[in-house]
């Protein structure tokens, strides 16, 4: 697996993270950005580190999601 995509990606448009640790799903662009590789990220920072990119211009509404189930 490519450790570059292992951490918190977000989803702008429904306000959601996600944390990942294995290739069992990885997000795809343009709907969900890489924030951090570091998985263990808190909320608070991550928060801050999207604002920090320009992500969003507002991130008090992020909030963690569950990656998709495979079907």
């Amino acid at each position: 697996m490519d450790r570059d995509k292992i951490g918190i990606y977000v989803n702008p448009s429904e306000r959601k993270v996600v944390r990942i640790t294995s290739p069992y799903w990885l997000p795809e662009e343009p709907e969900w950005k890489l924030v951090t590789n570091d998985p263990n990220s808190t909320l608070v920072s991550i928060r801050a580190a999207i604002t920090e990119q320009g992500i969003m211009g507002d991130s008090s509404e992020v909030n963690w999601a569950s990656i998709p189930d495979k079907g």
